[in-house]
């Protein structure tokens, strides 16, 4: 069976219930600053860190270039948000006061100073350094949302409504603003008002699509309100209506849960501090949707400051440190989250992921251990534990532990799908098909039709050359599903190629390689097939290319064997030259 590393850990976040663009990754390389005696020599040093996300570095060197050369606002500016990003934020406020004239970054550098001043509870403060000369749509929002939250910190609680209301943007201000001015009528005891503002926020689901986090948040305030007046059905009506709109999201789960005991939540938001936090945490969530991860860091870091025992914050800093390939962190975050807080447990699962990709796997199977045995009924814990022993290719253990889990299971639903789909994964690793299939089969009736099982089985049988009707069209579906998904357009292409489609295959392949142009084995995997069409030439670029993107080690001795002799005839048999690299595991 084909060998490339399945994705067991980075599907997990999301299968936790974490933010979607989560992913699990390896710390940032770090290394002690050494002394530099030159400016360029400092400031190059200090960039080359900062690409590196090795911000402490980054932020001494830009100190020893600004003693060459004090006056420099960029690099004012630089050593400002590295100190901010990296969470120093007491730290940056002297640069944020050197820079609070210059129009480029008044965005950041005001921002700071008006977030001490609300810190400081110094309202009046706040809202004059939220003036900006300068303002893009976001920054308009930002300044306009947290200057209603000084004045309503100034007493000014219906004129902070007012203002909220006439901020002026586009379309997509309107779910942010409603959101806002509930929040504000709410911490002012504006009843009436409070009410018609956050049901016109949840009554916004379209804005809703595009600001998923925001609208749920919107939604746990207006059940925490109602439940606080004493309306419990209308509550869990709201929370009910949150679920459809984003199932298995864990705070809606607990709230419900709190409710129905007939409690009554604190809000959300009681203070000017944090509903300033709130409007920072609102738009980072918004804005995180893959590439912009160091300027939503900012704003997280921002919301923090403001907020500092936010689960909710910690949490998405955490994703964002995932995102950036800084496991360790990721862990310092999720270890902040208070004993309290509903995404404790969730927090201790990316704890333990992040320590395996790590490499520290002993530690992070003591972790999960502990979690599996102290909720058995948490398939979540299988999951990541699971993954653990997958990246450790140990099989054995995976397979034994998720028989564990299907014996807890009494009634599956379709949520478990995933508990058989990676019981099947581990049987067929170990050889063990006759257990594998079955498992495959229970996950697809839990759940018809779900991608990544359609394209494990599919290539499975196409491997082993049974049902290959059945298989391809399997293969074709999950395709057709997932028409993004370089892996599953891979699986398609590698089937044609075993059933000796070599046209089809180079097309399917083709489009692998454009989806997924950093990957090693689909690299190898067109170079096969450009071979078996006669396009010589461009299949040894492939394997080259294959080659120095760093291959596992089984895959680079193929390529390397390729390069020096190329593909065999083929004789009377299916191809089989390339390794063959499973399918990966779910994203989620």
């Amino acid at each position: 069976m084909r060998q490339r590393r399945a994705r067991w850990l980075s599907s997990l976040a999301i299968l936790a219930g974490l933010a979607a663009q989560t992913q699990s990754g390896f710390a940032a390389q770090t290394s002690a600053p050494v002394e530099i005696n030159s400016f360029s020599g400092a400031y190059l040093s200090a960039r080359v860190a900062e690409n590196d996300n090795d911000l402490d570095n980054a932020i001494n060197y830009y100190k020893q270039a600004l003693a060459f050369a004090p006056e420099d606002t960029q690099l004012q500016q630089s050593l400002m948000l590295s100190l901010i990003a990296q969470g120093r934020f007491e730290e940056s406020l002297p640069y944020a006061d050197k820079l609070k004239e210059v129009p480029d970054i008044e965005r950041f550098s005001r921002l700071a100073l008006a977030v001490d001043s609300f810190k400081k509870k110094d309202f009046t403060k706040a809202q004059y350094w939220l003036k900006l000369s300068l303002g893009a749509d976001l920054d308009k929002l930002i300044s306009g949302v947290m200057t209603g939250w000084a004045m309503q910190g100034a007493g000014q609680g219906t004129d902070a409504m007012d203002y909220v209301g006439k901020l002026e943007g586009p379309e997509w201000f309107d779910l942010f603003k409603a959101y806002h001015r509930a929040l504000i009528a709410d911490a002012a005891g504006k009843t009436e008002k409070a009410d018609a503002a956050y049901a016109e926020a949840i009554g916004n689901t379209s804005a809703g699509g595009a600001a998923p986090e925001t609208w749920m948040r919107a939604a746990q305030a207006y059940a925490i309100f109602l439940a606080r007046k004493g309306d419990k059905d209308k509550a869990l009506s709201v929370l009910k209506q949150a679920e459809e709109f984003g199932p298995g999201k864990i705070e809606i789960v607990a709230l419900r849960d709190r409710i129905s005991k007939g409690e009554k939540p604190d809000p959300l938001v009681v203070n000017p501090s944090e509903g300033s936090s709130e409007i920072l945490l609102n738009l980072a969530t918004a804005l995180n949707r893959g590439g912009g991860e160091p300027f939503v860091r900012l704003y997280l870091e921002y919301a923090l400051a403001l907020k500092p025992d936010s689960d909710v914050v910690l949490v998405q800093l955490a994703a964002v440190a995932e995102q950036l390939k800084d496991g360790e962190r990721a862990i310092d975050f999720y270890r902040r989250i208070p004993a309290s807080s509903p995404l404790k447990e969730v927090s201790e699962l990316q704890t333990g992921l992040n320590l395996a990709d790590l490499g520290r796997n002993d530690e992070a199977i003591k972790q999960l251990k502990v979690l599996v045995e102290a909720n058995p009924q948490d398939m979540r814990g299988y999951l990541a534990l699971g993954g653990v022993y997958a990246s450790k290719q140990d099989f054995r253990s995976a397979s034994e532990l998720f028989d564990k889990a299907v014996s807890v299971l009494k009634t599956p639903t379709k949520a478990d799908w995933n508990i058989f789909y990676q019981r099947g994964i581990a049987y067929e690793r170990i050889k063990e098909w006759p257990k594998a299939e079955p498992n495959f089969r229970k996950a697809l009736e839990l759940y018809p039709n779900q991608p990544q099982v359609l394209n494990y089985l599919g290539y499975s049988w196409v491997d082993m050359g049974t049902n290959l009707k059945e298989a391809l069209d399997m293969i074709k579906k999950a395709a057709e599903l997932r028409p993004s998904d370089g892996y599953i357009i891979d699986s398609l292409g590698w089937a044609y190629y075993k059933l000796g489609r070599y046209d089809d295959a180079v097309r399917e392949m083709e489009r692998a390689v454009q989806l997924k142009p950093e990957d090693p084995v689909l690299n190898d995997h067109l170079g096969d097939v450009y071979w078996r069409v006669g396009r010589k030439l461009e299949a040894t670029f492939q394997w080259r290319h294959a080659r120095d993107l760093k291959p596992e080690p089984d895959v680079l001795a193929s390529v390397e064997q390729k390069l020096l002799k190329g593909l065999p005839p083929l004789e009377n048999k299916t191809a089989q030259e390339a390794p063959k690299p499973k399918p990966t595991a779910p994203k989620g």
